[in-house]
């Protein structure tokens, strides 16, 4: 039996790197992609070794698009030379970035930035990875908490988590026939560099941690095992599904 490999974007730190570690504790092999920190990637590489899994870390930009079909090239590639496969199992759509501001204040740059990295960059880059995807493979798409209640701030953001949880139920369906699940995980407040202009505020966070009923908020390790859970045999008949992770805040 083939080992099972994932490819998770954006996993050299946060939620992506304990996503990582928990898929490979849980038995994967990991493919992991970073932007620029590629010290950062090598260290969790190194981690998911040290648990006896093998990995890679690769550059990719998931804003820009016309460099996926390099990326996946290179995918492919190390496939073959390193695990003897024209396949993997496991995508993992969790690159991001954060910048908000509000409807009257954001700009167009901004705009595009983020629906080229959280909605383009994840719908396309999915598209061109479903050949490589095994059948009865697994999907996870990161959404977000602001995805279903409103912080004023993340109009932009938010839209793109909110186009993300549609295009997921389309994807489900699509590739449901190849025995592949296509879910959604959407995150609350999860303390990470991501959202670290968040939780300098600590007036904010002390709402937030009032209006959860777990009472407090995320950690990484929230999450990741969430993720490594929707990748197991015991997940099979979870597809198209919204997983909010959050403690349960704004309820």
């Amino acid at each position: 039996m083939n080992n099972k490999i994932a490819l998770i974007t954006g996993g050299s730190r946060g939620l992506g790197k304990n996503m990582a570690l928990r898929l490979a504790e849980q038995g994967s092999d990991v493919i992991l992609t970073f932007n620029s920190k590629e010290n950062e990637a090598l260290e969790v590489v190194k981690e998911i070794e040290g648990k006896g899994r093998r990995a890679e870390a690769l550059q990719l930009n998931v804003g820009e698009t016309k460099s996926f079909d390099d990326f996946i090239s290179r995918v492919s590639q190390i496939l073959k030379e390193k695990w003897e496969r024209n396949t993997f199992d496991f995508l993992i759509n969790n690159a991001g970035v954060e910048a908000n501001g509000s409807i009257a204040q954001m700009s167009e740059e901004t705009f595009d930035l983020l629906c080229n990295i959280h909605f383009k960059g994840a719908f396309f880059l999915t598209q061109k990875s479903l050949p490589l995807i095994a059948d009865g493979g697994r999907i996870v798409n990161l959404s977000s908490g602001l995805a279903r209640f409103v912080s004023p701030g993340y109009a932009a953001y938010a839209s793109m988590k909110g186009a993300i949880e549609v295009f997921t139920r389309y994807l489900a369906k699509e590739v449901g026939v190849r025995g592949i699940t296509a879910n959604v995980v959407a995150p609350g407040a999860i303390e990470t560099d991501f959202t670290k202009d968040l939780f300098e505020n600590a007036q904010a966070i002390e709402f937030i941690t009032s209006q959860t009923a777990l009472g407090r908020t995320g950690v990484p390790e929230d999450i990741g095992g969430i993720v490594a859970f929707l990748c197991t045999e015991e997940a099979r008949w979870i597809t198209a599904q919204r997983i909010e992770a959050s403690g349960g805040v704004f309820l």
